[in-house]
C-alpha cells in the first residue's frame, strides 16, 4: 500500500469517528452518581447537569462559542506555497480562490484578513503565520481558515502548539477540504490524526528512498549524487558508461602515478599547466587526484552503504594497475589514514588562518639533502600550488616553539585573564538581544533546511526529481545543517551562561600542567592541549597573533569573543620574512 493509499484510509477512518462524535454529543451521555465513600462514611453528590461547567481554579483561555449556521464570523484565510508553481498543485491563487468561494457559501461569514507564506510547512518561522498569530492574539478575527491542514503545518508538534495558541485566544480553526471543527473533541482528534500521519508519511518516504538506493546498487545501477569523473550515466539503464573524453584523463592519472612515479601534487600541477580542468571547471588538486586513485568505482564496482556490486559497469582501470597504485600510496603515506595518524606532529594544524585566502594552514614536509623540513602551509597552496594561494609558508619548528612560549607566558599574568573575562561578560550583556535574534534566525534556517531535505526526498520518491540533483542537494543541505547546529549551540551557551574568572590557584595549577605536557608529553598530547587552549592564530605582516581560550570558573577553557587583550603578538621571523629559505616546496 502506498503512502497515498495509507492517507486515504486514515482520512476515511477519521471521518467515521468524527461523524460518530457528531451524532452522539457529550450531552447525551448518561450521568453517573458516585457511590458512598467507605473510608469517609459519606456520599459525594452526583453531577446534576453535565452541561454546567465545573468551577476551575484558573482560566487561561477566552470563551469560544460553538459555530452554528447562524453564527456571524470574521474569517482570516491562510495560504502557503512551498515549491515552484510547476510542481505545486496548491498555488496561492488556487487556494485563495477556493477559500473565498467556501466563505461565500457560509451565511454570516466575512473575510477580514488574508495571510500568505512562500515557505516550508515544516517550520514555524514564517512571516505570514507570525502575523496571523499576532492578529489572533489581538482578537481581530474569529476563525482561521486553510485549504488543507498540510498548508498550516507538517509537523505534529508544531501543529499542537499552534492549536493550543489559537485555543488560548478563542479562535476557531478549520480546513475547507477536511471535515473537522476544532471547537469539538472530534475535530481536535481528527487534526491530531492527520498530523501524526503526515510525519509517518515522511518517515516512510525516507525508508523507501534508502531501500531504493540499496536496490539500485545491488542491480549495478548508479545510485545518487553527481556522476564520477570519467563516467556518464546512461539514462535508459541508469548504469555508468565511460565518458568519451574524460576516461583518457583517468587512465593518464593512474599511469603517471604508477609508471612515471609522479606524486599527486605533481600530477595536479602538470594538468593545471597543460590547461586541463575538472568537470566543474576548477584547477586540479593533489587531494582530488588522491581520491580518484583509491576509488574502486574505476574497477567497475558500485556501492551504497553496505551493498557493493562488482562488474556493474565497464572498468576504466586494470586491476593490476589499480593495486600497484595502492602499494605506492601506502609506501608514500599518502592515504587518508596515514596522513591522519601523522597529523599530530604538527601541533598548530587548523589553527593558523591564511591572511590571503582565509583558509587554515596544514602541516607539510620535504626531505632535503641534509635534513627534513617541516612547515605550515595554506590549505589552498598545498592543494593547488601558487595558483591557489600565495600565502607564506612558516617554519613549523620555530612556530611551535614561539606559540608554546607565548601560551605559558600568558598564564603568568592573572590580571590579563580577569580583564578578558570581565570584557566578555560585558560583551554578552550588551549583545544579548542580538544573540537571541540570531538564535531565532538560525533555528528557523535549520528547520527550513530540514524541510527542504524532506521535499527533495518526496520529489525523488514521486519521480519528479532527478536522483543526481537530489543527492547533490541533500549533501549540501546536510552540511549546512551541521554548520547551523554548531552556531546554534554557541549562541545558546552565550545566552544562557556567563563566564566567571578562575582563581589564582587554578591558573597556577593550569600553568604547571601546561608546562609538564608541553615538555614531557607525547606529540598527540601536546597537540590536544594546544587545541584546548588556543582558538586561532592570525598573521599580520611579520607578526603572529594567537587568540587564547580563557579558563572559566576553574572548570577549563571557554572561548571569549569580545576583547583583543586575549591575543598576544609574537614575532618569530627576522628580516627574511615568514617564508623559510627552502627549495622544492
Amino acid at each position: 500500500m502506498t503512502p497515498q493509499q495509507y492517507e486515504q484510509a486514515v482520512r476515511a477512518w477519521a471521518i467515521l469517528i468524527a461523524s460518530w462524535w457528531t451524532d452522539h454529543p457529550p450531552d447525551e451521555y448518561p450521568s453517573f452518581a458516585l457511590r458512598p465513600s467507605r473510608s469517609l462514611g459519606r456520599s459525594t453528590p452526583p453531577f446534576e447537569n453535565r452541561s454546567t461547567p465545573m468551577p476551575s481554579p484558573r482560566k487561561t483561555t477566552r470563551r469560544r462559542d460553538p459555530i452554528t449556521p447562524d453564527t456571524a464570523l470574521r474569517v482570516a484565510i491562510y495560504t502557503r506555497r512551498s515549491t515552484d508553481d510547476e510542481h505545486q498543485p496548491y498555488t496561492i491563487e488556487a487556494q485563495t480562490e477556493k477559500l473565498t468561494a467556501y466563505v461565500a457559501s457560509q451565511p454570516g461569514w466575512e473575510i477580514t484578513a488574508h495571510f500568505t507564506d512562500d515557505a516550508s510547512g515544516a517550520t514555524l518561522e514564517r512571516p505570514g503565520l507570525t502575523k496571523a498569530l499576532a492578529h489572533a492574539r489581538a482578537g481581530r478575527f474569529d476563525l482561521l481558515l486553510v485549504y488543507r491542514l498540510d498548508r498550516f503545518s507538517r509537523r505534529i508538534r508544531d501543529l499542537a502548539a499552534l492549536m493550543d495558541e489559537l485555543d488560548a485566544v478563542g479562535v476557531h480553526f478549520r480546513s475547507a477540504t477536511e471535515p473537522f471543527d476544532t471547537s469539538s473533541a472530534a475535530g481536535r482528534l481528527f487534526v491530531q490524526m492527520l498530523g501524526a500521519f503526515a510525519e509517518f508519511e515522511r518517515e516512510v518516504i525516507i525508508d523507501r528512498v534508502i531501500s531504493g538506493m540499496e536496490r539500485k546498487a545491488a542491480n549495478g545501477q548508479w545510485t545518487h549524487g553527481p556522476r564520477p569523473y570519467g563516467y556518464q550515466v546512461d539514462p535508459s539503464t541508469h548504469r555508468l558508461i565511460p565518458h568519451p573524453d574524460e576516461q583518457h584523463v583517468v587512465r593518464e592519472i593512474f599511469h603517471r602515478y604508477a609508471v612515471t612515479r609522479a606524486g599527486t601534487r605533481a600530477i595536479a600541477d602538470q594538468f593545471n599547466t597543460e590547461g586541463k580542468r575538472t568537470r566543474a571547471g576548477k584547477p586540479w588538486s593533489g587531494h582530488t587526484i588522491g581520491r580518484m586513485l583509491i576509488n574502486r568505482l574505476y574497477l567497475g564496482e558500485v556501492g551504497f552503504r553496505d551493498v557493493t556490486t562488482a562488474d556493474a559497469h565497464p572498468p576504466i582501470i586494470d586491476p593490476d594497475l589499480f593495486e600497484q597504485c595502492q602499494l605506492i600510496l601506502t609506501s608514500r603515506g599518502e592515504l587518508g589514514s596515514a596522513r591522519a595518524a601523522a597529523s599530530s606532529d604538527y601541533h598548530l594544524t587548523g589553527l593558523i588562518t591564511c591572511p590571503q585566502c582565509g583558509h587554515k594552514y596544514i602541516g607539510a614536509s620535504a626531505t632535503g639533502k641534509l635534513r627534513r623540513y617541516r612547515d605550515y602551509t595554506c590549505f589552498s597552496r598545498a592543494r593547488y600550488g601558487r595558483a591557489g594561494c600565495t600565502g607564506p609558508r612558516i617554519d613549523a619548528d620555530l612556530m611551535d616553539a614561539a606559540v608554546t612560549d607565548a601560551l605559558l607566558d600568558f598564564y603568568t599574568d592573572t590580571a590579563v585573564i580577569t580583564a578578558a573575562i570581565t570584557a566578555e561578560q560585558q560583551f554578552r550583556a550588551e549583545h544579548s538581544h542580538q544573540h537571541t535574534a540570531e538564535l531565532t534566525a538560525v533555528t528557523g534556517q535549520i528547520r527550513t533546511a530540514e524541510a527542504a531535505i524532506n521535499r527533495y526526498l518526496a520529489a525523488f520518491e514521486n519521480a519528479t526529481l532527478d536522483e543526481t540533483i537530489c543527492g547533490h542537494r541533500i549533501r549540501d543541505l546536510t552540511a549546512k545543517i551541521e554548520q547551523l547546529t554548531a552556531r546554534r549551540t554557541d549562541l545558546t551557551e552565550m545566552i544562557n551562561s556567563q563566564p566567571k574568572p578562575p582563581s589564582a590557584d587554578a591558573i597556577s595549577r593550569l600553568r604547571r600542567t601546561l608546562a609538564n605536557v608541553l615538555q614531557h608529553g607525547t606529540p598527540g598530547q601536546r597537540k590536544a592541549i594546544i587545541e584546548t587552549h588556543i582558538a586561532e592564530i592570525k598573521i599580520q605582516g611579520a607578526l603572529l597573533i594567537p587568540i587564547f581560550l580563557i579558563p572559566a570558573d576553574d572548570e577549563g577553557p571557554a572561548e571569549t569573543s569580545a576583547d583583543p587583550c586575549i591575543s598576544h603578538n609574537i614575532e618569530v621571523v627576522g628580516r627574511a620574512g615568514l617564508e623559510p629559505a627552502t627549495e622544492g616546496l
